[in-house]
């Protein structure tokens, strides 16, 4: 490992931090993409006016900002929710979920669209022809469309996560200790800024590429037999 002036162990642990907070921010923002589109596609007027009200607003509003709101201001409204159910306890959100929320929640208002669009896309008559045959909303999910819509939607969510694993970034502002809180920390100390600063840029992109050739691998097996234009 490259010493960077005793500060190549930070650096690291940087790294696996901003890994972390991808991951944990990808899964939940495509629980919560998915969930958001079957809302947005609901018979009932209020569940898809609710669910477009909060796509828009959360698109809407830059995600340094988010990230502080959260951070700052999450704490605040779940322990005065809590308080009207007769709970005195405090209840924090640290800055690694405070992190997670905002990220996730961002990329969870845009996958949205991209579900929304993918489940649109598959043909309407599997699903009745899977009707027909006495499958239940659930298998038909299962079984017809969701392998279809993780297709469909597969490109855009990978550029979508590899937006989001360079949008870590803005953790550092909350104090996590990721990739950009530790080169700053190391900047500090050193007085070196180009050194620091292009070793997490060198890092980012190594991150960005292995996800890149990943996503092609992805892009490739979910399309099997299926004939290329």
């Amino acid at each position: 490992m490259i010493n960077f002036y005793g500060f190549g162990g930070t650096l690291a642990a940087g790294t696996w931090m901003t890994i972390q907070v991808s991951l944990l921010s990808l899964a939940f923002g495509l629980f919560f993409g998915l969930v958001g589109a079957v809302a947005k596609l609901s018979r009932f007027m209020p569940i898809r006016a609710g669910a477009g009200l909060v796509t828009t607003v959360v698109r809407g509003v830059p995600e340094l900002v988010l990230v502080l709101a959260v951070y700052f201001g999450g704490s605040v409204l779940i322990n005065n929710v809590l308080s009207w159910f007769g709970y005195q306890g405090y209840v924090e959100i640290n800055a690694l979920g405070a992190g997670v929320l905002a990220i996730g929640g961002t990329f969870a208002a845009y996958a949205t669209e991209v579900f929304r669009g993918a489940i649109l896309a598959v043909p309407e008559g599997q699903v009745e022809a899977a009707r027909a045959l006495g499958m239940h909303r659930f298998l038909i999910f299962r079984r017809i469309l969701l392998p279809q819509v993780w297709r469909y939607a597969l490109p855009a969510l990978g550029n979508l996560f590899l937006i989001l694993q360079k949008n870590t970034a803005l953790v550092s502002v909350i104090g996590l200790h990721e990739l950009m809180r530790r080169a700053s920390v190391a900047v500090g100390y050193t007085k070196k800024p180009f050194t620091f600063y292009m070793a997490a840029a060198l890092i980012y992109l190594a991150i960005t590429t292995v996800t890149s050739f990943s996503l092609q691998l992805m892009e490739n097996r979910a399309a099997r037999g299926v004939r290329r234009a």
